[in-house]
């Protein structure tokens, strides 16, 4: 299938489940909805039944419109040298946000669950895809690891962003065990990204000031 209607297909048919899951939900749902927990996931913010269901098939619909508009807006690169990567990159952000939205359904429900514990796999998988998509990203402004050297310097960036991508994948492993001991959930999820972040950024750093 050419890549834009694979994204297209795909992106499409994930807004329209995300739609789906909220009309069908919305008669059973509270008057007032639990949309935001605090990291000990207990319930600190509510919304109107109308609006939270609003939320995530708009902000999915958005999404879309962003990954199809973007290889348009950068001007330096072919999207189409990695465009199944930057297309598994989008789908996989949208499934995740269709998976979000049918948590809250369920917390709302009054489903008990841990809601970082139900949420550490999703969060898993989204890493893991970016470890593959980050490895093959062509030197682009939106999609892989963008530092001043990273842009600056291809080989740099292939260096950089393959190193990355190993460790993305790893982070993807480590996120999930929040499954298992959602005690330490938030800290599996945000802890490696974290540290990706902070190392991505001094090994480009080195790398270029190496080379240069």
């Amino acid at each position: 299938m050419p890549s834009d209607r694979r994204l297209l297909a795909g992106g499409a048919g994930l807004v329209a489940l995300t739609a789906a899951v909220s009309v069908l939900a919305y008669p059973e749902m509270p008057a007032e909805m639990a949309t935001h927990w605090n990291a000990a996931g207990d319930v600190d913010g509510t919304m109107p039944r109308a609006l939270a269901f609003a939320l995530f098939p708009v902000l999915n619909a958005g999404l879309f419109a962003l990954f199809l508009a973007l290889p348009r807006l950068d001007p330096r690169t072919d999207y189409e040298q990695f465009r199944a990567a930057y297309d598994a990159a989008a789908l996989v952000t949208l499934a995740l946000l269709a998976y979000v939205n049918a948590v809250v359904v369920l917390a709302n429900a009054s489903y008990e669950f841990e809601l970082l514990q139900a949420l550490a796999p999703a969060i898993g998988a989204v890493y893991a895809v970016a470890g593959y998509v980050t490895e093959r990203a062509e030197q682009n402004w939106f999609v892989g690891v963008r530092t001043p050297w990273t842009l600056e310097d291809e080989d740099v960036w292939n260096r950089t962003n393959h190193a990355a991508g190993r460790l993305f994948k790893v982070a993807g492993v480590v996120a999930a065990l929040g499954v298992f001991v959602p005690e330490y959930a938030l800290a599996l999820v945000l802890g490696p990204v974290v540290a990706i972040a902070v190392a991505s950024f001094g090994y480009s750093y080195r790398l270029y000031h190496r080379a240069n």
